[in-house]
Parts: structure tokens; C-alpha cells; sequence
């Protein structure tokens, strides 16, 4: 028969990589640490899981306080667990992502100093292991460009493919061939709609509108780097 006293001291903790894309990049949401451990560092929003909170709930709870930031649909990336991730005690994180477009500048709050979209390209060491999470939610944004339609929700109302194509340019950190790009998600059943006008706004000859199409997942996917 076991009891409590048989187990080490043990906590659950989530973290939160919310990327948009501003300024023409991808970005990442981060919080500077308020308190110890790594102080004044840079890190991903998150925290403890309540004893009474399930851990979805403690990831919208966790990001409202840190950031101000509400209402984003946050999927579980992974769970992290190394032994000495965290050098207060014995801690596994579940980690969650959520990529959008137009969030709003974050607000710092509870234990967080500051926080700020920061560019993903600019980031280098974050607090605990968060580096390693912050690469896995961005390899998991990528590959969802790949097969979802998110990439389109980037893009305004009607939007070139051209602008469409510099959405996955900045995700994918590529630069694709234009023609090639064109043929690909015109090709791609349901993820554009043509709307029969055109517009000059990207400069040169006119180029055709389109708004989003019905379609959520890509068949075929569009396979990252080919038409590079």
C-alpha cells in the first residue's frame, strides 16, 4: 500500500507558443520573467496547473494572465518532462500552440515583467527549455500550412496569391517561385475562390482576386520547399 509520503514532490505545468505573423514576420509571443528562476529572461507564457483546473483550462487561464491575450484555439503540441527542466522541483510541462492572425499587442501580468511579440528569427536562449518548445511549435505551424487551409486566414478578405504566397514565405522561412506557388494552390481543390476582379496593389500587371474557399484540409498538400 502506498502513501504520499512514497513519492517525491511533483508539479504540472503548461507553456504556450502563440505565433502570428507581423511586420512581414513569423512572431512569437514571449513574457520576461518577473521572479526567480531565470529572472529577467525571456520565456514562453504559462505556469502551474491549479489542483483544480484541468490543463486545457489552465492554458487559457495562463494566457490571459501573463499576456491579456483570450479567445485563441490552443492545440497540445507535447509534453516535456526532463528531470532538471525546472531547478525548483520535479516538473513536466504540457505544451500548447496556437498560430493566428491580428492578435493584439499583449499586456504583461502576474508574474511576467514584460511581454512582446518578438520575431521568431531574433529569438536565441529562453528561460528553462523553452527554446526546445518554441522550435517544436514552430516545425508544427509549418507543417500545418502544409495541409490546412490557416494560411489563407493571414491574407485579407480578397487577396492576390502573391500575398498569399508571402504568408508562406514568412512561415516556412523560404522564398518560393512564384509560378510554381501559382499553379499549386490554384490546383489545390477548395482553397481559393476566384472573385472575377482584379487589383494593381502588388505592383505591375493586375492580378486576379480570390477570397478563402470552402476547404480546411488540402488535398494535395502543399509540400514545403517544392517550387523553391
Amino acid at each position: 500500500m502506498y502513501s504520499p509520503s512514497d513519492f517525491p514532490p511533483f508539479a504540472v505545468t503548461v507553456d504556450l507558443v502563440v505565433l502570428t505573423v507581423r511586420a512581414d514576420a513569423l512572431c512569437a509571443l514571449l513574457v520576461r520573467r518577473g521572479e526567480a528562476p531565470f529572472r529577467g529572461r525571456w520565456a514562453l507564457p504559462g505556469g502551474f496547473v491549479q489542483v483544480t483546473e484541468s490543463v486545457d483550462a489552465a492554458a487559457a487561464r495562463e494566457l490571459v494572465e501573463e499576456t491579456g491575450v483570450s479567445g485563441l484555439h490552443l492545440e497540445q503540441l507535447g509534453t516535456y518532462g526532463e528531470p532538471r527542466r525546472d531547478p525548483r522541483m520535479r516538473v513536466v510541462s504540457v505544451a500548447y500552440l496556437a498560430l493566428a492572425p491580428d492578435l493584439p499587442v499583449p499586456v504583461a501580468g502576474t508574474d511576467a515583467a514584460a511581454a512582446s511579440w518578438v520575431p521568431v528569427a531574433e529569438v536565441s536562449s529562453l528561460a528553462f527549455d523553452h527554446s526546445v518548445i518554441l522550435g517544436d511549435g514552430v516545425e508544427r505551424a509549418r507543417a500545418k500550412l502544409e495541409y490546412t487551409s490557416l494560411g489563407t486566414e493571414f491574407c485579407p478578405a480578397e487577396f492576390t496569391v502573391a500575398e498569399l504566397r508571402r504568408v508562406y514565405e514568412v512561415v516556412w522561412g523560404v522564398s518560393l517561385d512564384a509560378r510554381n506557388f501559382h499553379r499549386k494552390v490554384t490546383g489545390v481543390e477548395g482553397l481559393l475562390e476566384a472573385t472575377g476582379r482584379s487589383t494593381s496593389r502588388d505592383g505591375g500587371r493586375p492580378a486576379a482576386l480570390y477570397r478563402r474557399g470552402a476547404a480546411s484540409v488540402l488535398h494535395p498538400p502543399l509540400v514545403r520547399g517544392v517550387g523553391a
